[in-house]
């Protein structure tokens, strides 16, 4: 039977604080982002585990914001040990958590575990963390974001733990480099790193290099200076991908044999919003031996340029990269962006001609500007309108039909639209006038060019015809409608 007021308790999923919906929060203390509640400070890896995935909790959680999630009254010494609902993935985020519990109890339930993420709690002991770790014998993926880890040391022996673990996570953590070395020598299997908003302003160099490392994401740092990138390549020799936007990265100032050396199995680099301001800096991309991928919006080098222009010239900048900025470079644009950078260029003296635009010009010759071509439908014409003997110039629309412009010719020619007869003249054509019978017919249909002329014969009564002037552009013949 439901008690008739059930206290809030707290819920790790996505680190929400849930609360009865009968009333137990009046105010919304405790809504989303509130801070925890003194009671629950200082909890246990397995004291989360046991109320998060007991068979009372689990069953409810299947989906996000179920209802209420209440934690029965327990006995003193008495977590629910055989009755635990565990996945292989633990999401224990923002739950409070900082020391690990029994250990016993750690590796009795989670030996089947593989991913753990324990993001935004309160751990800042390593020797905590280790406990938890080496309890799970099969981890692969671990999230340590958000745990306050500033000025915690871990000593060489509690690195051990971590051995098996393959993808680590210590974004806005603000470990130290020395705690990332320290971890990188004794983890065998490491192929991703995330340090994200860890404020590094300096790296050091590591005399025992991780060769196993794949991914390396250290965006939103400090790392102005190359000098310390540069320190990066020796500690990770089989670094794939390389992401370090927002790290107001000034330069790139190693010479060409260096960069090869640096990044042999480099393929993809994500440099957003770093502080590149020179074309020189993008070319020595093109030493790094296996890049292929490269993400370079937000620079100021690029401010300046339109985006056609923007993507042309780094796509003509970097022969062999096959995806810039997440869209594939094909054939056919390399080679429109390779003549668009030739034509670009071709006014620049010869001593600020870039060396790309010399490698291009034995590629494809010296290019000439490419004709500016409006191919923008024509709206209006200015044609001469002749009727009997009065001629007058008149600014036509092209859009309307041959009905519309009778109508428009009645006041010049004072006749009315059924009274005339309307021939089109075009002055570079031999056969003559084409009479502008179909009254529904668009103008532009005709090609209608400045200059061109409009004939109006007022229509003869039955039985007559009329005839008309003859017209210089007619070679001086006479032209007589048809009765």
């Amino acid at each position: 039977m439901e008690p008739s007021l059930q206290k809030p308790t707290m819920s790790c999923d996505s680190g929400l604080v849930e609360r009865n919906i009968a009333g137990a929060d009046p105010e919304g203390m405790w809504d989303s982002g509130a801070v925890d509640p003194p009671e629950e400070e200082g909890r246990t890896f397995m004291q989360v585990l046991s109320e998060k995935y007991s068979p009372e909790n689990f069953p409810y959680r299947r989906g996000p914001g179920m209802g209420v999630v209440v934690v029965p009254t327990l006995p003193q010494g008495s977590p629910m040990k055989d009755r635990l609902n565990l996945p292989s993935v633990l999401v224990l985020a923002g739950c409070g958590i900082s020391h690990a519990g029994e250990q016993r109890e750690i590796a009795a339930f989670c030996a089947h575990v593989m991913e753990l993420d324990l993001s935004h709690n309160k751990l800042q002991d390593w020797h905590e963390i280790s406990k938890i770790v080496s309890n799970i014998p099969n981890l692969d993926f671990l999230n340590l974001s958000s745990n306050p880890l500033s000025e915690v040391v871990l000593e060489p022996s509690g690195a051990k733990a971590f051995a098996r673990v393959r993808r680590l996570v210590l974004n806005n953590t603000q470990v130290s480099w020395n705690t990332v070395l320290i971890l990188t020598r004794d983890m065998p299997e490491l192929e991703e790193l995330f340090l994200c908003l860890n404020e590094y302003t300096t790296v050091s160099a590591s005399t025992v290099p991780c060769p196993t490392l794949r991914l390396l994401h250290i965006t939103d740092n400090n790392l102005q200076d190359w000098a310390e990138v540069r320190k990066i390549g020796p500690m990770f020799p089989g670094l794939e991908t390389l992401v370090m936007s927002n790290c107001n990265l000034s330069s790139i100032q190693d010479s060409e044999e260096m960069l090869r050396r640096l990044f042999p199995n480099l393929r993809s680099i994500n440099l957003h919003n770093s502080g590149l301001n020179r074309w020189e800096d993008i070319e020595k991309l093109n030493q790094f031996p296996k890049l292929e991928d490269v993400r370079l919006q937000g620079i100021p080098l690029l401010q300046t340029y339109t985006n056609t222009e923007r993507r042309s010239l780094m796509v003509a900048h970097l022969p062999s990269v096959s995806s810039l900025n997440g869209s594939v470079v094909t054939d056919g644009e390399r080679e429109d962006s390779e003549r668009f950078f030739i034509r670009y260029h071709v006014d620049y003296p010869e001593e600020e001609l870039p060396y790309r635009y010399h490698c291009l010009v034995t590629k494809y010759g010296k290019l000439e500007p490419l004709a500016e071509i409006d191919l923008r439908p024509r709206c209006h014409a200015k044609v001469e309108v002749h009727c009997e003997d009065k001629v007058a110039e008149v600014s036509i629309r092209l859009d309307q039909t041959v009905a519309e412009l009778k109508k428009q010719l009645r006041t010049v020619v004072q006749l009315s639209a059924n009274q005339m007869r309307l021939y089109y003249i075009d002055k570079e054509c031999v056969f003559g006038p084409e009479e502008m019978k179909y009254h529904t017919r668009a103008l532009h249909s005709y090609s209608i060019q400045d200059g061109d002329e409009l004939l109006v014969v007022p229509k003869a009564g039955r039985g007559t015809t009329t005839t008309a002037k003859p017209l210089s552009n007619l070679n001086s013949k006479t032209l007589t409608p048809p009765p």
